[in-house]
Parts: C-alpha cells; structure tokens; sequence
C-alpha cells in the first residue's frame, strides 16, 4: 500500500493499526493521521527496530488486511 493509498483508508485501518502496534500513544496516532513516514518513524522510535523491519512489518500487516478494506 502506497503513502496515498494509506491517507485514503486511514479511518478504516487505523484500529486495527494500533491493535498491531499498542506501544505508539493517542498522541503519536494524532501526529501520523495516514502519513506513512511518520508512521513508520513512530514505530520505529517506540519499538527500536530499523526503518527496513518497520516498512516489512508494514507490508506483511496491509497484505494481510488488504481484502477487508478494498
């Protein structure tokens, strides 16, 4: 899922976004709002794991929800 793709659906994925990621605050979810770089800077900054490791993890959880939100 592309950073456009991912602003579009943000309302729909952004519960099961922070069930998949529950150390990133209300505060982080507020300052991503579907912008994909942010996304993974915030993970990256709550989980330490490498920006690599993130856009994987990213990848494997859109591919893995990308048929309930097409």
């Amino acid at each position: 899922m592309n950073a456009d793709e991912l602003k579009g659906k943000w309302q729909q994925l952004v519960g099961k976004l922070r069930e998949q990621w529950s150390k990133l605050t209300d505060d982080d979810w507020q300052q991503v709002k579907g912008n994909k770089d942010q996304l993974v800077g915030k993970i990256k900054e709550r989980y330490g794991v490498e920006k690599e490791e993130v856009e994987k993890q990213l990848r494997d959880f859109f591919n893995k929800n990308k048929d309930d939100h097409q």
